[in-house]
């Protein structure tokens, strides 16, 4: 590991040498184990499964649960993935999940060791064994499953569950485009990663692909903003932003993962309507804009479809909000060199942004293309540095000095925000656990007794400090929207570590 170390070199005067250097010099060899923290960034997703457990589930401390979810409306919703350190399966943060790491085995799967691959297959078909139940009865798409106040009010094992597995749906009269649009996102993509492999799953996938994304565009609208959606999505999930940037998102996946031209004439036709022009710099599971302009500039830098063209100036300028030394006004870094964004769970914007830049950079490097910032121009090794700067950040490289994955190196996150980490494993303690009588596993000061290999934390503030308390979910709390990126930047730099 390069000890981090702020004497050494400013962290903006670094980045001022990789800009001005046409070829990318590491200020010290790697020692980061890429590989170790890719075998447990996908292991952190069999700790959140939802449903009856696998014979080879490899995290053990955990049991079956939620194997009814769906009987209250009739129908079979068990499996998927529990977003984050409740038990409640918030259907759209999970569709986004499911769509990265899909994304992830797409576009650097071919760099994975073979085991691995493996494994970040197995975890995007959990999730979409799931999504395909969701889509499965005519008229309405099931997006939720768990009352998130009733959960979130107790502190138990996902095995002990006593709480109202409430379902929720859209139907033409109360729409969810952003819900359907990024299932159908996640089923196209998905479709990719079993395309040689499974190839009557893939068609099933694409299948469902087109008929959640014909349901999000016929039937227009916010999930929220029907009431009563609204009581068990907010304030958690709402759809913040709007729906239209989920259209856009579909259409463009339907189109790399089906090569029509329907779908091609459909982003042609209702871009700038669906705001391809507003040139947001955000991305995540709400917020597709920045994905968006990346997916979509594939086409034009490789395939020049001169009408995609606007896409390749929108993720340019995105890439230059990311490089301080542009004349763009650029995103917030910590004093150790962090991405930052206020609003809690940071690392998923670290994430997900260190994904979208050795996207970009693979784009751009197969089209010998680079991204003119005002200043400079900036090329694909100083995007793929920049992304190694926030990995390495991540694992170690910081002022803390600690990993904030759960189980890489020797220093990590002990008290995550996560009900099944912190309370007794079923196999230990097999005695149900009530709704209240966790709270004092909750307000212990002892580490979690069952460790979440791979999860990686919310992550320190804007002053770099993390102080590991379980209470403080903005920090504590790790999701799968946070891992799933990760899952493809753990990829390239297994086989690229330098």
């Amino acid at each position: 590991m390069c000890p981090y170390s702020p004497a050494f070199l400013p962290f903006h005067f670094l980045l001022l040498i990789l800009l001005s250097s046409s070829i990318f010099l590491p200020l010290c060899a790697s020692t980061h184990d890429y590989h170790d923290a890719l075998t447990k960034s996908i292991l952190f997703f069999e700790g959140q499964r939802s449903g009856r457990l696998p014979p080879d589930q490899r995290a053990t401390w955990r049991g079956d649960s939620a194997v009814s979810d769906g009987s209250q409306a009739g129908v079979d919703l068990e499996g998927g993935y529990y977003d984050a350190g409740d038990n409640v399966k918030f259907g759209f943060p999970l569709a986004f999940t499911t769509t990265m790491l899909a994304w992830g085995v797409v576009e650097f799967g071919e760099l994975m060791p073979p085991d691995e691959l493996r494994n970040a297959e197995v975890a995007v078909r959990w999730a979409t064994d799931y999504l395909l139940k969701t889509i499965a009865h005519p008229g309405l798409i099931f997006v939720q499953v768990g009352d998130p106040i009733n959960d979130h009010n107790c502190w138990e094992r996902p095995e002990d569950m006593d709480t109202a597995r409430t379902v929720y749906n859209v139907t033409a009269d109360r729409p969810g485009s952003e819900v359907a649009g990024e299932t159908a996102a996640a089923l196209a993509a998905a479709s990719m990663v079993f395309k040689e492999t499974d190839t009557e799953y893939a068609d099933m996938l694409m299948a469902g692909a087109r008929k959640a994304f014909d349901f999000a565009d016929t039937y227009k609208g916010a999930y929220s903003d029907d009431p009563g959606l609204k009581a068990g999505v907010c304030p958690f999930y709402c759809d913040f932003d709007g729906y239209q940037d989920e259209l856009l998102w579909g259409a463009a996946w339907l189109r790399r993962a089906s090569e029509e031209d329907n779908y091609l004439e459909y982003i042609q036709n209702n871009g700038k309507t669906l705001g391809a022009e507003e040139n947001i710099n955000e991305f995540g599971w709400d917020n597709k804009h920045a994905g968006i302009n990346v997916l979509i500039s594939k086409e034009f830098l490789e395939g020049q479809v001169l009408s995609l063209e606007s896409y390749k100036g929108s993720a340019d300028s995105f890439m230059c909000t990311l490089v301080p030394e542009s004349t763009s006004s650029h995103i917030q870094y910590t004093p150790g060199g962090l991405i930052y964004k206020p609003g809690g769970s940071n690392m998923q914007h670290v994430t997900s942004i260190s994904f979208l830049l050795l996207a970009y950079a693979k784009y751009l490097s197969q089209s010998a293309m680079t991204v003119n910032c005002g200043n400079i121009t900036v090329g694909p090794t100083t995007l793929i540095s920049q992304a190694k700067m926030q990995v390495d950040y991540l694992l170690g490289d910081n002022p803390m000095n600690m990993s904030y994955m759960v189980g890489y190196g020797t220093r990590y996150p002990q008290r995550i925000h996560h009900r099944g980490s912190s309370l007794p494993s079923i196999s230990i303690h097999p005695q149900p656990i009530a709704c209240k009588d966790g709270s004092d596993y909750y307000t212990s000061p002892d580490p979690n007794p069952n460790p979440h290999i791979g999860a990686v934390v919310g992550g320190p503030g804007n002053d770099d400090v993390y102080k590991d308390d379980r209470a403080d979910f903005r920090t504590s709390e790790p999701t799968t929207y946070i891992n799933a990126p990760l899952v493809g930047v753990l990829g390239y730099f297994v086989a690229n570590p330098y």
